[in-house]
C-alpha cells in the first residue's frame, strides 16, 4: 500500500519540526554547559538570595509561557551569580539571565552555537522597532534549519551592550553597575 503524497510530506514536516525542537534544546543545554565549562566565577556571593526572580510575563505584546530548565541547567544555575529562565513567546525561544555581579559565566551566544555544531553567518548589529541595539546572527547546521539569533545585555541605569567582553570590562571596572538583565532571541528562519 502506497501513503499518498500529502501524508508523506506531511509527516516529513511533522519529523523534521521535532527534530530541530530537539536540536534547539540541546543547543540552549550545551551552551549553559558551555558557560559552566569555562566559568571563573565561582557562585554567587555567600548569604545572598538569587534563588526568586520574577520575570516579565510577555515579551514584545505577546504572553511568555515558562520551559522547565533541565537537570543540568539547574546545576548551572545553583552556580551562576544570578537567575536563569527559558520562555518562548509561541514564535520564538527566550532565555533570560539576571545576572548580579560581574563574571566570565555570561558568554557570547555565537561561541555557544559554534560549540554546537552551527556555522555562524550574517554578524552584524541590528535595531528592533523600539531602536534598540542587538547582536544578530544566523545559525545553521550543515542541511538543518536556520535560526536567527540576537542577544543584548542591559545594566541597572539603562546602558546596554551587544558584546558581552564590554560588558564585563565595563561591569569589572565599576564602569557599569548591576544587577544586569541579558536576553538571547532565537527563532527559526522559514
Amino acid at each position: 500500500m502506497s501513503i499518498p503524497l500529502f501524508d508523506r510530506w506531511f509527516a516529513n514536516r511533522f519529523v523534521n519540526r521535532i527534530a530541530h525542537k530537539a536540536a534547539f534544546a540541546s543547543a540552549m543545554l550545551l551552551c549553559v554547559l558551555w558557560s559552566a565549562a569555562s566559568a571563573l566565577h565561582g557562585g554567587a556571593e555567600p548569604g545572598r538570595d538569587t534563588s526568586f526572580q520574577e520575570w516579565p510575563a510577555e515579551w514584545e505584546g505577546a504572553p511568555l509561557r515558562p520551559l522547565a530548565l533541565s537537570e543540568v541547567e539547574h546545576r548551572f544555575a545553583d552556580r551562576f551569580p544570578g537567575a536563569i529562565a527559558r520562555m518562548t513567546d509561541g514564535r520564538q525561544m527566550l532565555v533570560m539571565r539576571r545576572v548580579d555581579t560581574p563574571t566570565r559565566m555570561l558568554h557570547p551566544a555565537a561561541d555557544c552555537y559554534r560549540a554546537l555544531g552551527y556555522g555562524i553567518a550574517q554578524a552584524r548589529l541590528e535595531q528592533d522597532v523600539h531602536a534598540r541595539l542587538w547582536r544578530c546572527f544566523v545559525a545553521q547546521r550543515h542541511g538543518g534549519q536556520k535560526l536567527h539569533v540576537c542577544e543584548r545585555i542591559v545594566d541597572a541605569g539603562g546602558a546596554a551592550f551587544t558584546d558581552t567582553s564590554a560588558w564585563y570590562w565595563a561591569a569589572a571596572s565599576g564602569r557599569s553597575n548591576g544587577p544586569w538583565q541579558a536576553v538571547t532571541l532565537a527563532r527559526p528562519i522559514e
